[in-house]
């Protein structure tokens, strides 16, 4: 067995965490399922607006989802979103998000700690010297106080600097001192360590904490999970901070959470893209969704498979049918999750010749092989591996979903009814 090999437990169900946290009545840690997160960025003292893009997320798929409590307008409003959730019939739970003055917005607008399900603060802006001991204590007491969970978020972009220069100059103490890069992500490390033993101090039980270094080069990331799981047993939070817009975040965020999240590493994920002009704030949460999908390790919607196209399929029908599908099994999925049981976990393929279409429309549960070029134009529809129907014409679209409908109708038992 090589040093790789020996690095790595036995796999995604290896998790490592020991500890479970309830969040609101969502469960973190443990043998729990890793959590989807994700962040509004609304002005959270615009009770409507904010309430609005909670329940899309949490539409969407957020299971967990954090606010920015930054302002006393923005804590009085916290009770308020929540209210206008309840109206929605929605009881996502809510993270507060604190920096700086936290402890005083808590004081001043207790209301806002009973409305949260989870704080989140960052030890490197609680406070300077004496004050960040006494504003931490403050934090927790408040925690314990209203019985609500931490996480103890640590970030590169605002590490405690007390804490970095005590590390840097043990550092230059030793025989072979260590490098830039090791000496970062020992001080994210032990911020979070340092932070979560002071916290168990003040009375914050174990389980009421959860931890979190973040930051926004994958390789960083990975190393610092790595070392950080293996350090404690508190769980974990993971994410890449800053990840970027698009393509690029998506890359990175995938890149660095499936690494950890395959050697057992992570309760809790947000993937952080940066919104398109006008874009939708739910798309994070498709993302970290597919993330874990795609690894086997949660199922939250059929998934489409389609080939990638060729020579063979010079036609764009394929492409049409496959984004058409696939809009529609995420606009259907909503209404399926209530109504079925298992309907997460149908697979479907929409390919676009005959090289591999009846291969892999067989694999899938419901798969369609339409013609390539020089082929016939028909499109063969297999349905549990056997060859169903063939379709032709113009309605083709039509048709397969209503194979869709059928199918579901017909294998995923409903769910019972009090």
């Amino acid at each position: 067995m090589n040093a790789l090999e020996r690095s790595i437990p036995t796999g995604p169900l290896a998790r490592r965490r020991t500890r479970q946290v309830l969040v609101g009545k969502v469960a973190v840690g443990g043998q729990a399922p890793v959590v989807v997160q994700s962040m509004t960025n609304t002005d959270t003292a615009d009770v409507i607006g904010t309430a609005r893009q909670v329940a899309q997320l949490a539409r969407a798929g957020s299971e967990i989802v954090r606010v920015t409590v930054n302002t006393r307008e923005a804590a009085a409003a916290v009770p308020k979103i929540r209210e206008q959730l309840l109206k929605m019939n929605l009881e996502v739970p809510l993270v507060g998000d604190f920096h700086f003055n936290g402890h005083k917005l808590l004081e001043e607008v207790p209301a806002c700690a009973e409305a949260l399900d989870k704080l989140r603060i960052n030890p490197g802006n609680v406070g300077k010297g004496k004050k960040r001991d006494e504003q931490f204590a403050r934090l927790i007491e408040i925690a314990c106080r209203c019985n609500k969970p931490v996480r103890i978020g640590v970030n590169w972009g605002s590490l405690d600097q007390d804490l970095l220069a005590r590390i840097m100059d043990e550092n230059a103490r030793r025989p072979v001192p260590q490098d830039a890069t090791a000496l970062m992500r020992e001080a994210m490390i032990s911020s979070a360590l340092e932070s979560a033993a002071r916290a168990e101090e003040l009375g914050l039980p174990g389980n009421a904490i959860v931890l979190s270094c973040k930051v926004s080069g994958v390789q960083d990331l990975i190393g610092i999970y790595r070392e950080l799981a293996g350090r404690s047993d508190y769980p974990l939070h993971l994410g890449l901070t800053e990840a970027g817009m698009g393509s690029k975040g998506i890359v990175a965020s995938s890149a660095a959470l499936a690494v950890l999240l395959q050697e057992g590493i992570g309760d809790t994920i947000r993937v952080s893209l940066t919104p398109e002009p006008d874009g939708e704030r739910s798309r994070e949460v498709v993302v970290a969704q597919e993330i874990l999908q795609t690894m086997g390790l949660r199922a939250f919607t059929p998934l489409v498979a389609a080939c990638p196209g060729c020579g063979r399929t010079t036609s764009t029908t394929f492409q049409e049918l496959a984004q058409d599908i696939q809009s529609y099994v995420r606009e259907r999925m909503p209404v399926w999750r209530l109504d079925h049981v298992g309907v997460e976990n149908m697979s479907l393929a929409v390919m676009g010749c005959v090289v591999n279409g009846p291969g892999e429309s067989k694999h899938a549960d419901i798969g369609i092989s339409l013609p390539g070029t020089g082929e016939i134009p028909v499109a063969p529809v297999y349905v549990d591996g056997e060859r169903s129907v063939t379709l032709k014409g113009d309605n083709i679209a039509a048709e397969f979903r209503a194979i869709i409908d059928d199918y579901v109708l017909r294998k995923y038992p409903r769910r019972a009814t009090e």
